[in-house]
């Protein structure tokens, strides 16, 4: 390979190694440095083989083209600089930097002391100039490799575009999903490939599930203190690659043949009307605090690049509990995110994104704003505008807590549905009132501004925290295996092992763990809003009582397929059915006490009596039992609870009614009843003790 002699004036734009005009252009946003210069290495990225020092700096951009060079130049970069920490600038040519938007990324990390900008175990810390330090550390750092455009059928092609109101999103590890999974290859087991194997695609489609949100999955790196003692991130929260799929989570090991397997899965769940959302943490980098390493972002510009503290810039603002905080108010940042964004939409077809820690993207200097520039450049995006946006809605500061308060496109996780539900079902307090505000979308949250229903995510259960089986099976977290003194993880979640830790042969605690579960999955399912199930959830995967599994990569955090449970799996589908089947369990608009449009439903609240639900009746801790009865078009269903240890008889209004399901799965020993599942009038339904009953009436459904 001939390399020029000479770097030729660039493009600012797009930001990255771009293929143009017979050669490669390059542009890097480093508004501080002095001088910028591109690396050439082998193929190896062992040997640097060339120096050019970038063009610029135009409005903060360094660029540069290189004529008679293409895809597969491996490369790096240097920035020089000012070493001022109190202001708040670490620029270290010694260091060799990723490309931040880097599509390929060649090389292993291992955390070594050259990665640092200062001198570690110096007396002045990082923040003397006295630390500098001045060994190179590109033997070892990763380098970008410049990419070719993606061949093969694109997945934007054959996108569902589901409605909103009509998903089911199923959240998933790639790996844990897939690594026991007996019916996938070994080979497959655990890669983006396996995503798309036919088993895979019929257990999803089983469920009824149109969308997999899967957790992160570009390219991360492992948290020192897990490196020390052998272990891994594998959640993957740690992004350093943003446009770069992770290579743990491929069966191929080339670059470009890891974007093009999953780009392949895409497709191929895209062909099965599955789609593909992935979950991105645009809030923090690995590089951690001031006292982390310098990989890219740190070095090329740190004063933009991070949230620094107003009275001391050598130091971070943690906003994320993570060390940094990435500054998304930034123009430059904001590009950064937007153009990392449109890659895995424009070029791995994916349908939408749910947002680690979102409130960062919106904080500015006066903290959370709903109108930050960021989201309004996303509503405004041709290409993200038509995507879905799913919000964490809190991160790990003062004012983090935004529920209810991102604008409108987004969809936000609901963990007030989560603990409502929780504590409905697990005997822990709640009110009927509480439970009923989150079994209707949470209105009092999301009411305002045209959002809709959908806007509240509903979950029993995520990756963070205990799984379904477990929040019914142990009364505290068992997080040792973690390897710190169970000290992490969240202390105190709702959870109840009804009267023995774990598991257990003793009957009655058995059948009280099931009943529980499968009304905890029909209320998910019947709930207005948009249901978000966790992956093993369905037939009762166990992680063993851990609440954190962030670094379980073994069978703790893989899902147990061998262990299933059949019943409750088949169960968990015939609720989501009848969710897709009953428009009423998943209205698109905000249910009503009175139909003023025919397109609106009405909601009732009844006693088990039969009457009318009072004010006193929402908040008695004496009586938790209630019904819900839904009506639009002709159609009517009923919704009847019972959290007690005991059956209760519900006087039945407004029949003839057919029972849909019982989550006890005895309802009918001790209730008369046609081999229809019709009702027979004029007596009390007896409805067991934990459980949750779906009556319709005998009209056809007019309008689906």
């Amino acid at each position: 390979m001939k390399l020029p002699d000479t770097l030729q004036a660039g493009r600012g734009h797009p930001m990255g190694s771009t293929l143009r005009d017979g050669g490669v252009n390059f542009a890097v946003m480093a508004e501080h440095a002095s001088k910028v210069e591109l690396c050439l290495f082998d193929q190896d990225g062992q040997r640097e083989l060339r120096r050019y020092a970038l063009h610029g700096p135009e409005d903060g951009v360094w660029h540069g083209f290189l004529p008679g060079l293409g895809a597969g130049l491996v490369y790096g970069l240097r920035a020089h600089g000012p070493y001022q920490p109190e202001q708040g600038h670490r620029y270290n040519a010694n260091k060799l930097l990723l490309d931040p938007m880097a599509r390929e990324i060649v090389g292993h990390f291992g955390w070594r002391a050259e990665h640092h900008g200062y001198t570690l175990g110096h007396p002045e810390g990082p923040r003397g100039v006295d630390g500098f330090d001045p060994r190179d550390n590109a033997p070892y750092a990763l380098k970008s490799r410049v990419a070719a455009p993606l061949t093969g059928p694109d997945p934007r092609s054959n996108a569902p575009h589901h409605p909103v109101d009509r998903l089911l999103i199923y959240e998933a590890h790639v790996k844990g999903l897939t690594m026991q999974h007996p019916a996938v290859p070994p080979e497959l087991r655990g890669r983006y490939a396996a995503l798309a194997h036919p088993a895979v695609v019929a257990h999803l489609k089983q469920l009824g599930v149109n969308a997999i949100e899967l957790l992160p999955l570009q390219f991360w790196i492992d948290e020192v203190h897990l490196a020390d003692k052998g272990m891994r991130n594998y959640w993957g929260y740690n992004t350093l690659g943003f446009c770069c799929p992770d290579p743990r989570l491929a069966q191929a090991q080339d670059p470009a043949a890891i974007r093009a397997e999953f780009r392949a899965a895409v497709h191929a769940l895209h062909e099965a009307g599955i789609e593909v959302l992935l979950d991105v943490v645009f809030n923090h980098t690995p590089e951690g605090n001031e006292f982390g390493p310098t990989l890219s972002f740190r070095g090329l510009d740190n004063a933009i690049w991070y949230r620094l503290q107003h009275d001391d810039r050598s130091r971070h603002e943690n906003l994320t509990g993570c060390g940094n905080t990435l500054n998304c108010a930034h123009p430059r940042v904001t590009q950064f995110v937007l153009d990392a964004l449109r890659v895995w939409v424009a070029e791995m077809g994916v349908d939408g994104f749910r947002f680690d820690l979102a409130p960062v993207l919106g904080r500015g200097e006066r903290g959370f704003g709903a109108h930050a520039a960021l989201f309004t450049a996303m509503r405004q995006d041709p290409l993200l505008a038509s995507v879905k946006l799913i919000a964490e809605p809190w991160d790990a500061a003062y004012d983090g807590y935004q529920l209810g308060h991102f604008p409108g496109p987004f969809l936000e996780w609901n963990d007030r549905f989560r603990d409502a539900a929780r504590s409905y079902w697990l005997g822990t307090g709640v009110s009927r009132g509480e439970f009923a505000r989150r079994l209707t979308a949470s209105s009092d949250v999301f009411h305002h501004g045209q959002r809709l229903p959908t806007a509240s995510v509903n979950f029993i259960a995520c990756h963070d925290g205990f799984t379904l089986a477990d929040l019914t099976s142990y009364g505290k977290k068992h997080n040792h295996g973690n390897g710190e003194d169970n000290r992490d993880g969240r202390d105190n979640e709702l959870c109840a092992n009804f009267g023995h830790e774990g598991p257990t042969d003793d009957a009655a605690v058995n059948e009280r763990r099931r009943r529980v579960r499968r009304a905890l999955l029909a209320t998910l399912a019947f709930a207005q809003g948009t249901p978000m199930l966790n992956a093993g959830d369905e037939f009762a995967n166990s992680q063993q009582g851990n609440n954190n599994a962030y670094c379980q990569d073994n069978p703790t955090g893989w899902l147990d397929w061998a262990a299933a449970d059949a019943d409750l799996l088949a169960f968990t589908a015939r609720c989501f059915q009848l969710r897709a089947q009953e428009v009423l369990l998943r209205h698109p608009r905000w249910l009503v006490a009175e139909t003023r449009h025919t397109r609106d439903a009405q909601v009732e609240w009844l006693t088990p009596a039969g009457h009318g639900l009072q004010s006193a009746d929402w908040h008695s801790s004496a009586q938790r039992a209630f019904a819900a009865v839904l009506q639009g078009d002709g159609r009517r269903l009923g919704l009847l609870f019972n959290p007690e240890a005991e059956a209760m008889p519900f006087t039945l209004v407004q029949g003839p009614w057919r029972l849909m399901l019982d989550s006890s799965g005895v309802l009918h020993e001790t209730n008369p009843m046609r081999p229809d599942g019709e009702l027979l009038p004029g007596q009390p339904l007896i409805v067991p003790a934990h459980s949750l009953v779906l009556l319709a009436t005998l009209e056809t459904c007019t309008w689906i």
